[in-house]
């Protein structure tokens, strides 16, 4: 019964905080530069996700050469800048991360 109370509150405050800014936008015109800035939100959220991820080992900033992360990272980078291709850049990036994290550990 827990459970239903948690997920039932999650769902109270995760909709309670997002519904009224929904709300209010559908209903004024927002102007152009505010539409265009809103393109950028996802980059720049899943780059403050991955950054740490990628730059940071042990606690310390690592840009050496044995950092899987960043080898991956870097690989992924070229892989999806010629193919433009999301899926093929994924499962190469995914499958060089698997491949480096094998041979540097």
């Amino acid at each position: 019964m827990n459970e239903f109370l948690l997920i039932g509150g999650m769902f109270a405050v995760t909709f309670l905080t997002r519904y009224p800014m929904m709300f209010l936008v559908s209903r004024i015109e927002v102007p152009a530069q505010v539409t265009q800035a809103f393109r950028y939100v996802p980059i720049a959220v899943l780059s403050a996700i991955i950054a740490p991820i990628i730059f940071v080992q042990n606690g310390q900033i690592s840009i050496q050469i044995n950092n899987h992360f960043l080898l991956a990272a870097l690989i992924s980078v070229f892989i999806s800048w010629r193919t433009r291709n999301l899926l093929l850049t994924i499962v190469l990036g995914m499958l060089a991360f698997i491949l480096l994290r094998a041979v540097l550990i």
